[in-house]
This record gives C-alpha cells, structure tokens and sequence, in this order.
C-alpha cells in the first residue's frame, strides 16, 4: 500500500516497531514452510526403499536447518527494509505507532518519539499468539511458533497444545526431523472446522508417523522438569487424568490481535469482543478514513486475504472501483504432508444449507499421478449446487491438494457452471487433470 500511494504521488509515513515484512516473513508462511520442506527432504530420504533407493544411516543437522529457516527470515526482512527506505515518497519509521487522538480532521499518529498527520490511516498489525490460562505456565519456558523456529537445539520431545493448522504443521515437521512429538486438543477432534473424514484422515497419517494425539483432553496443570523440561498434567472429558512430559512446550491454541496497544478509541475506532477492528465491506473501520487490513480486521487470518485486503483498498481509492472483501469466496491451504487445500463450503456447511447438493469423491489411490508418486494418502471432494450447477466448494487432501484446489477456487469466481470445467481438456499426468472426469461422478448428498 505504502509503494502504491508514494506512486501516486502522496507522502507516506510507514512505522514498525519489529522486524519488516509481519507474520508471514518473520514466523509465519516463509520460515514455516522452510522448515517443512527440510523435514520433507528427511522424510523423503527415510522412504527410499519405496523409490529403489537405500540411504544408509540418516543423520539430522538441526543447526543446518536453523540456520537455512533463519536466514530467510532475515534476508526477507532485510531486502523488505531496504526498499523501503529506498523508495521515493516513503518515511520509514522504526517504531511502534499509536494513535493520539484527531485535530482539525488530520489523525495524530505517534511514532516513537515523533507525531505524524494524516487524513487517512492504514491498519495492518497483524496478531500475536494466544497464551493459555494454565496453571504453572508461567513456571516453564513456553514457545509460540516464533521461537520453536530458532531453537538452540533440536527438542526431544515436543509437546504440542492445539490441534489445528500451526500445530500440526510444526508437529508433522519436527517429528520428521527426530523429535518425539504430543498433539493435545482439547476439543473432540483435530482441525474442527473440517469435515469428519478430512479429520479422521489427517490424524490417521500423523499417528502412522509416530505423533501421539490426545485429543478431548484440557491441560489443568504444568510443573517444571527436573532437567527444565515441562510435566502435563491433563484431564480427559470422562474425568480420567494421564500425564505427558516433555523436554518443551509449544503453545499453538489461537492467536490475538495486535490491537491493545493502538490506542484506537482516541481515534473513535471501534473493536469487536475478541479486539479485531470492525470494518465494513469496503475495509474501512469507524473512523473515516481508517481502513483495517489483514488479520486483525477478523476477515481471514491468511497471507493472502491480508493481500487481497490490500488489493482492495488500493483499487477503490487509487482506481475508481467499488471492490467489496465480501465478495470473495474463502479459501486456504493446512501445509502437512499431504497438504490440505479448502475453497468455498465444506461437506458439513453444504449440508445445513439447505440447498440441494451434488458431492463426489475420489481417493488419492485412484490417481495415477498419485500412485506413479508414491503419495496415496487422502482424497478429492467437490461439491456442486444442484440446481445453479455452480461449484459449493472443494477440498483437496493429497498430493498437490493446495496446488490443486486453486483451479476449483479461480473457476468459482466465473461463476460458470461445472460442465465448462468438466469439458476442459486437462494434461496428462496431472493430479488436476481428474477434476473433470470426478465431476462425472456427481451424485445427490444422501
């Protein structure tokens, strides 16, 4: 947004307090999927058996990994600061910002030890993640995901709170690199917002890899270790209560936002119960001339939808449209191994809306990519309106799936009815090439 408005000629002040390029640079998308992929090449290397190869003994260089995870964080970040600090137009600010109130239709932003004005304010601080009310969390040495990616050492065992996306993402990833690794979920079931059989296969696939998941179990306690480890004291929902110790703890039960501190009712910008900015379609908060971009706005904690908040806003004040974050149909991706690919409803949601459904499913082990691959875990699911013949939505759990549901995703936004898609002619051999021929296979929910 800051490159786009110094474009146009406007002064920009930018201020951040951390290091540049958020969540996705520093801890999130990038140093993650780092990490992921150097634990895929080890898994990869354990399965050469399966491929005609042997590897002999397999040693794991966790200083090598950490330091490839780092030093992309802090290339990016770097390179990020750079350009900004280079480009024309651009006040760059290392500090963190706040509002201090509003004179004369100009809103006071302080920025470390200086005060900026301006008519419009941009928002996009991103969240932190959430620490669990436990007793005795304060008496161990807790990591949020951040800090489990620079890691002195490789933990021997890793004991995770949360069964959804970053959870089982750093667990599937620190298990392939040799660690022991625990899931708690304090809910009936892993990543809860899938449908049973996504969940039932997810979890499946961790357990094979050797990941030991309670799920239904709420942490009461947390005592030191003697060797400064961390002892779990947990209860089951039928009253009984099991004990897991570990060498460390990693909290990945949610994340807040970053806006306690914004100083936003000075500002007359409103917040829901949970602290996310309230914005309506077009992004904009309370406050005219405010507008809320990604996480903390509530509209999609992704990359992406950050972005396309971006995209928004650019094009309605810059280039005259009228774009609304309503209008998108959401989607998102869970990277384990296979990965997850989601758009629009999930089986669960076709299913209470009322609406006369069409669903086909085909296993990963029918495809011949997959097969050739190696990589039969999971399935396809698509989901049609019976009667407007347009996609509901997909998931992809397989081979590809995040790769793969994107051609689901970019023909919802055509609107056009699947048959368009089902006389397609794919390529040969593609995991995406049986999308037309599983919509052959459409049959009405029972």
């Amino acid at each position: 947004m800051a490159d786009q408005l110094a474009r146009s000629g406007q002064r920009v002040a930018v201020a951040e307090g951390y290091r540049f390029g958020g969540s996705c640079v520093n801890y999130g998308c990038r140093p993650t999927k780092t990490l992921i992929a150097s634990a895929h090449a080890v898994h990869l290397a354990r399965r050469g058996a399966d491929f005609g190869f042997e590897t002999g003994p397999l040693t794991v260089n966790w200083e090598r990994v950490r330091e490839r995870v780092v030093g992309i964080i802090e290339n990016t970040s770097e390179e990020i600061e750079t350009w900004l600090r280079g480009t024309d137009g651009i006040d760059v600010y290392h500090a963190y910002a706040s509002f201090d109130g509003v004179a004369e239709g100009q809103y006071r932003v302080r920025m470390g030890d200086e005060v900026v004005e301006a008519a419009r304010v941009f928002l996009n601080t991103g969240t932190r993640a959430r620490l669990p009310d436990i007793e005795g969390i304060d008496l161990i040495d807790w990591l949020d995901s951040e800090k489990a990616l620079r890691l002195a050492e490789l933990p021997r065992h890793l004991v995770i709170l949360g069964g959804s996306y970053i959870g089982l993402e750093m667990g599937q990833a620190f298990r392939r690199l040799g660690s022991q690794v625990t899931i708690i979920e304090t809910g009936e079931a892993l990543i809860s917002r899938e449908d049973p059989d996504i969940r039932a296969e997810v979890q499946r696939v961790l357990e094979r890899e050797g990941i030991t998941v309670h799920t239904g179990s709420e942490p009461v306690r947390l005592e030191r270790g003697a060797d400064g480890g961390v002892i779990a004291h947990l209860r089951r929902a039928d009253g009984t209560e099991i004990v897991v110790e570990g060498s460390h703890w990693l909290n990945a039960v949610g994340r807040i936002p970053n806006t306690d501190k914004l100083n936003l009712a000075s500002a007359g910008i409103e917040t829901d119960k949970r602290g996310f900015v309230l914005v309506d379609e077009f992004l904009e908060t309370t406050a005219p001339g405010v507008y809320a971009l990604g996480d903390i706005n509530g509209k999609g904690a992704f990359t992406h939808t950050s972005y396309q908040d971006y995209e928004i806003v650019r094009d309605n004040l810059l280039h005259g449209r009228s774009r609304k974050w309503t209008d998108r149909v959401q989607s998102y991706a869970l990277f384990t191994d296979p990965p997850l690919g989601r758009v629009g409803m999930s089986e669960t949601e076709a299913r209470a809306s009322g609406r006369r459904v069409l669903m086909a499913v085909k296993p990963m082990s029918s495809i011949g990519r997959a097969v050739e691959q190696a990589e039969t875990d999971g399935f396809i699911k698509l989901l049609v309106d019976a009667d407007s013949e347009q996609f509901l939505g997909a998931a992809v759990l397989g081979f590809h799936g995040d790769d793969v549901v994107q051609a689901v995703s970019f023909f919802m936004a055509t609107g056009a009815s699947y048959r368009v898609m089902m006389e397609t002619l794919p390529i040969h051999p593609t995991i995406a090439e049986f999308l037309p021929s599983i919509l052959g296979e459409l049959a009405p929910l029972e």
